[in-house]
């Protein structure tokens, strides 16, 4: 029991469980767009469908990530003690856990609808290519952000089975709020990616312009909090929490510096999940209330 333990927390670590609360908001949110609308309403059934696709399209991404990134990660001292740098799955494992993933994510959009399943080939690509374009492109923190932008736009199809506005509009708000603070995550590899020939904002630029494109990604963050709001005709829930997730977008640039990265974490893990869960959540009370 104890080694199926030990087994069970490293996968759970190696697909970074604890960072679904950066998209599970936001999944939330496009669900009950769908399922408040008057032609739809609550189903369990799809809910835990949706759920389920969530976690497997996250989880073959992260675990392709980490597969793909192996002579990466042993270089660099900040993650040579990975689950499969370190040894503890081997790399034949973690592709098998892709592939499973992968299969289980396709096979519960297939029941869903049929719109689902013909853009999850499109989903998978998106979440896996990500891995491969650092090694082409700085734009690759805004890959990173279009595959989990995919969450409330992805929810709310899985619901009705059609496009919609206001979830696009959610969309390209998780698009920026979560290229922004890659960027800032991605400070910590800046030299280290110089080095190895990978691409990053921080590697071709300098600390401080690569803070400024962050910024300037969070602004659109905010704008399309305030777009979401009109054209949702939030009320009193929706923009409290809208304020509540401006104030924790400034925090963590208050908080890191070119000079300054000791507080990094905070800013990328503790803070974004924070103003992820108020802001996700704020916006379901606003539409079930």
């Amino acid at each position: 029991m104890k080694k199926l333990l030990g087994r069970t927390g490293d996968y759970l670590s190696l697909v970074k469980f604890s960072h679904t609360v950066f998209a599970m908001p936001f999944a939330l949110v496009g669900y009950f767009l769908g399922a408040t609308r008057p032609d739809h309403g609550f189903s369990l059934r799809t809910f835990l469908l949706m759920l389920a696709c969530m976690v497997f399209a996250r989880s073959a991404a992260m675990a392709f990530n980490r597969w793909a990134d192996l002579r990466f990660d042993i270089l660099n001292p900040r993650t040579a003690g990975r689950e499969i740098p370190s040894g503890r799955i081997s790399q034949g494992h973690a592709l098998i856990f892709v592939v499973v993933s992968s299969l289980l994510f396709i096979a519960a959009t297939a029941m869903l609808n049929s719109l689902t399943l013909l853009l999850s080939p499109v989903a998978l690509l998106i979440v896996l290519g990500y891995s491969y374009t650092k090694r082409f492109t700085w734009l690759c923190h805004l890959v990173l952000g279009l595959g989990l932008s995919l969450a409330p736009i992805g929810a709310y199809i899985a619901v009705t089975g059609s496009f919609a506005l206001l979830p696009l509009i959610y969309s390209l708000l998780v698009l920026t709020w979560v290229s922004g603070f890659d960027i800032i995550y991605s400070l910590q590899d800046d030299q280290f990616d110089r080095e190895t020939g990978l691409y990053s904002i921080p590697a071709v630029m300098s600390r401080s312009k690569a803070l400024a494109v962050s910024i300037a990604l969070h602004a659109v963050t905010l704008l399309m909090a305030v777009a979401a709001g009109i054209t949702g005709h939030g009320g009193v829930i929706y923009w409290a929490g809208a304020l509540a997730f401006a104030a924790m977008l400034t925090y963590q640039h208050l908080i890191v510096s070119p000079d300054d990265l000791s507080r990094v974490n905070l800013a990328f893990g503790t803070t974004n999940g924070i103003a992820g869960i108020i802001y996700g959540l704020a916006v379901v009370a606003d539409l079930l209330v």
